[in-house]
Parts: structure tokens; C-alpha cells; sequence
């Protein structure tokens, strides 16, 4: 299929670390599957950005983003930032909403090695991500958030057909593709118009995938059900800030937010993004753990894969992941899994699970 070109999107905190040693890890997944190398195209963002460019996510980066075929973006700390940039949209949210990226997808699978507090846990959270309760994304302008008086603040909530429509159809499609089983996530016996809408329509859906074996939870039951049996789950579906809050419970479920993977994607458009923050305590110091952003990487070489039909590019996704594994496996960890391996050293024992070294 010829190279592809990818942004490689630094960010805060522990980007710099990070973000490098999944464009490492990627770089020796496509050799060993025999893909073409990727062309690297650097973009700046976050802190770094607003000092030389005078914007988190400056323009230019943007216009660089939508002439690539993805990018990795890594953490950002906006609650750092100076004003006013500390009061917009941080760069993920704008990034999300500019590109209409309305899928975000956060598997939580419990590697071998890694401390899981249930094994066996191998789901995934597919969040709708542009509409819900996160006010500042789901609105053409504004940000959905407003104080008629000093005493008084209200937000709204937006649920369309068609953004529910369309992040079911993902759901269902990743459930055929896996094990065949869809949970709704909602609260519709109290939110009956919004929340009831999005519990309607994905049902609608539901019967166009007659294969596929549907059920569905409040998302207060589900907590519950989650830490009593989460292996017994396969895809998850829900509304923005309930997948959110949901993702980060399943990934200390299966071990830590370390290995919490995510991408966020259009029909055109895709973004790798660990899940996790950008971790300020332990900048610098060699120790973060590199793994959720190289299986977020992996999961957007396989949507590559898919979208351009490229069987080699595919073969690199599964390898970044069995590599990952690999090296967990071997009892090769950083410090927040309990292990001694610094960034640099899991990023050599992933590389070299991948290759055979």
C-alpha cells in the first residue's frame, strides 16, 4: 500500500518519553510484518506549543493533521497551562471535535504479568464521543456551559439520532468481530428523553446485526456488575461521559491505567491516545510506562488496516500488542505494575519480543 504518513504529537508530562518509544516499537512491528516504514511528521502541541506558537494546538498543526493519514497524540496537562489557554478546550477535546472524531475505543484486557484485578477480563468501551453530557464538545459554538447568576450554573446535554446511529453501527460491527455480544450503557429510567433516546436507537440497530447478542445496563448497576464480573462482558456502548468514567474503571480492572489504550476515529479521520494523563510527578525521570501508548498505536495501525485494506499493516498491529504482552510475560515492567524497568528498557524488551531479539 506505500508508506503512510502519521503525526507524532509530543505532548506534556511524560509525552516526550512515551510517545517516541511507540513510534519505536511501530517502526519494528511494520519491519518484522513487512509493511512499509512510516514517514514521521513531528507537530507541536501543549505547553511547548503556547511558547513557541502561542497556542496549545497551534493552527498550523492542525492544518498539518488533516493532510496525514493518522497521529499519535500524546498526554496533555492543560490544568497547567497558563490563562487563557488553561480555560479553552484542551487540545484532545478541540482535536476530537475539529475532526468529528466521534468514536473512542478503550479495550481493557488483562495481560498476563501485569496485576489484573480480575483475569480474564477482555472487553472494550465504545464511548460516543462528541455529544452527551461534555458540554464544551457537543455544540457548533460555546461551550454548552453558562451561570445566569453568580449562584446558578447549568450545562445541557445533546443526544442526535444520528450520533447514536452511528457509534452503535461501530459497536456492533467490533462485536462481530470479536465475540459477539453488545451492552447498552445508559440511565434512561431517569433520563427518558436523552438517555432513553440513545437506549432506542441502539436497539434499533441491534436488529440490523440479528448475529450479534444484545443486552443492557444502568450505568450505576453496571459499576457493580463490572467489578463482581467483568470477563463475562465483550463490547461496551454508551454516551461521552459515562464511557469515559467507565474506561477508567476497566482498566484498573485489568491491571492498570498504564495499559489503557484508546483511539479516537471518523470515517477519515483516527488518533491514537493513551488514556491516561500526562503524570507531571514523574516527567523526566525515565520510570513512565510506555505500554498503553504502544497498544494505542497498534490500535491505529489495525483502523489503518481496515480502512485501506492492508494486510501487512494488520500483522504490525497484532505485533505491537503480542510484543507488549511479550515483555509483561517475561516479568519485564515499569514501577506503577511493581516492576524496575525504566521507559527505555520495556521499550527494548517490546522491540524485542517483536522481533525475536
Amino acid at each position: 500500500m506505500g508508506s503512510y504518513r502519521l503525526g507524532i504529537l509530543e505532548g506534556d508530562g511524560i509525552g516526550p518519553e512515551i510517545v517516541p518509544a511507540a513510534a519505536r516499537v511501530v517502526d519494528a512491528a511494520l519491519a518484522a510484518a513487512g509493511a512499509e516504514p512510516v514517514d514521521w511528521v513531528p507537530l507541536p502541541v501543549g505547553a511547548s506549543a503556547i511558547q513557541e506558537h502561542g497556542a496549545a494546538l497551534p493552527e498550523s498543526t492542525v492544518d498539518a493533521l488533516g493532510g496525514l493519514d493518522a497521529w499519535l497524540l500524546g498526554p496533555h496537562d492543560n490544568a497547567a497551562y497558563p490563562e487563557p489557554h488553561r480555560s479553552t478546550l484542551n487540545p484532545s477535546g478541540a482535536l476530537r471535535k475539529r475532526f468529528d472524531l466521534f468514536a473512542n475505543i478503550r479495550p481493557a484486557k488483562a495481560f498476563p504479568g501485569a496485576r489484573a484485578l480480575e483475569a480474564g477480563t477482555d472487553l472494550v468501551i465504545v464511548r460516543e464521543n462528541t455529544q452527551g453530557f461534555y458540554a464544551d464538545r457537543s455544540t457548533f459554538a460555546g461551550s454548552g456551559e453558562f451561570m445566569p447568576t453568580p449562584d446558578v450554573a447549568i450545562a445541557h446535554a445533546i443526544f442526535t439520532r444520528h450520533g447514536v446511529e452511528r457509534i452503535a453501527h461501530e459497536a456492533f460491527r467490533l462485536a462481530r468481530r470479536r465475540r459477539g455480544r453488545v451492552t447498552v450503557v445508559h440511565k434512561a429510567n431517569v433520563l427518558r428523553l436523552t438517555s432513553g433516546m440513545f437506549l432506542d436507537v441502539c436497539r434499533e440497530v441491534a436488529a440490523r446485526y440479528p448475529d450479534v447478542t444484545v443486552d443492557d445496563e444502568h450505568i450505576d448497576a453496571m459499576t457493580v456488575h463490572l467489578l463482581r464480573r467483568a470477563p463475562e462482558f465483550d463490547v461496551i456502548v454508551t454516551e461521552n461521559m459515562f464511557g469515559d468514567i467507565l474506561s477508567d474503571l476497566t482498566a484498573e480492572i485489568a491491571g492498570s491505567l498504564g495499559l489503557a489504550p484508546s483511539v479516537n476515529v471518523s470515517g477519515t479521520h483516527g488518533m491514537a491516545q493513551a488514556t491516561h494523563g500526562s503524570a507531571p510527578d514523574i516527567a523526566g525521570q525515565g520510570v513512565a510506562n510506555p505500554a498503553a501508548m504502544m497498544l494505542s498505536a497498534g490500535m491505529l495501525l489495525d483502523w489503518l488496516a481496515a480502512r485501506h485494506d492492508d494486510e501487512a499493516l494488520g500483522r504490525a498491529a497484532a505485533l505491537i500488542e503480542s510484543g507488549v504482552a511479550g515483555a509483561l510475560r517475561e516479568g519485564v515492567a515499569t514501577p506503577d505494575l511493581g516492576g524496575s524497568a525504566g521507559t527505555e528498557a520495556f521499550a527494548e524488551a517490546v522491540e524485542g519480543a517483536i522481533t525475536g531479539g
